[in-house]
């Protein structure tokens, strides 16, 4: 159940088990699941989107109080935890199932996003183009069980 005073953010930034270890770790963020946004296949499965043949990125979705954490402050982790200069790909991993994108839920999200994307690329200290897609959510399909909260289920330390 959804509080009305709550807010809803989506993500893609790689891997979406360190992306939701991070957002977790935050003051104001009160849920967050692991799932695949962005795809024109109906309830895909991890495997469907690791065969690549769905289009969706893996998403952490955030629940979070905006009188506790700004959408911008979430903003800004999320460009802190990965590179958004690099086109389909984090780290070791590579598709397009671990693109940089911003999915919004609202008018206010999408200016935000897009601000803060001309921000960070005339801040940034790479030549590189910033690649992140701004799109608006879509259907978002929850991961399988084994996938959320994955780090504290493994007590990984991130």
């Amino acid at each position: 159940m959804i509080d009305n005073h709550l807010e809803i953010a989506t993500f893609g930034a790689g891997c979406f088990w360190g992306i939701e270890a991070a957002f977790r770790r935050l003051r104001g963020v009160v849920s967050t699941s692991v799932g695949y946004m962005g795809g024109h296949f109906p309830d895909p499965s991890y495997l469907d989107v690791c065969a690549r043949i769905t289009g969706h990125a893996e998403v952490v979705q955030v629940q979070y109080d905006p009188q506790q954490i700004s959408y911008e402050e979430l903003l800004n982790v999320f460009w802190k935890i990965h590179d958004p200069t690099s086109l389909n790909r984090q780290g070791p991993d590579r598709g397009d199932q671990y693109r940089s994108v911003i999915f919004y839920h609202t008018s206010d999200q999408e200016l935000a996003a897009k601000r803060a994307k001309i921000q960070q690329q005339t801040t940034t200290q790479s030549e590189q183009p910033i690649v992140t897609e701004i799109k608006p959510a879509s259907d978002y399909y929850l991961a399988e069980d084994y996938h959320q909260q994955y780090y504290e289920k493994h007590q990984v330390n991130q």
